[in-house]
């Protein structure tokens, strides 16, 4: 049986300040969510794949974040860690519409 889509609004484009992120909780999830230099909205699990450190705190370069513990690189549109690293995290797509974000979480 198909799991059903949740589209869910997490808040205006202002709530969420140009290169830095963001943590949002919807449903079982912690969500890091990111307003990158070049205008797009990205969003990953809030748990590195090493030791499980905040990436909504980590720093923003690019379309990348780099875990605020151990400074792992992650590329947060398609959550892989950048070798030699291993692991990826859940990526979730986002939109905006009338000034408003929304994540679909499955």
């Amino acid at each position: 049986m198909p799991v059903q889509a949740s589209k869910v609004n997490i808040g205006r484009i202002e709530d969420f300040p140009p290169q830095s992120g963001k943590t949002v909780e919807v449903l079982k999830w912690s969500i890091a969510v990111f307003h990158l230099s070049n205008g797009s909205m990205q969003a990953v699990e809030n748990k590195c794949p090493h030791k499980g450190g905040p990436l909504a705190e980590g720093i923003i370069c690019g379309d990348h974040v780099y875990c605020p513990l151990h400074d792992w690189k992650i590329s947060t549109t398609d959550g892989k860690v950048q070798e030699p690293d291993t692991g990826c995290v859940q990526t979730f797509p986002v939109d905006v519409e009338d000034g408003y974000v929304y994540l679909t979480i499955e």
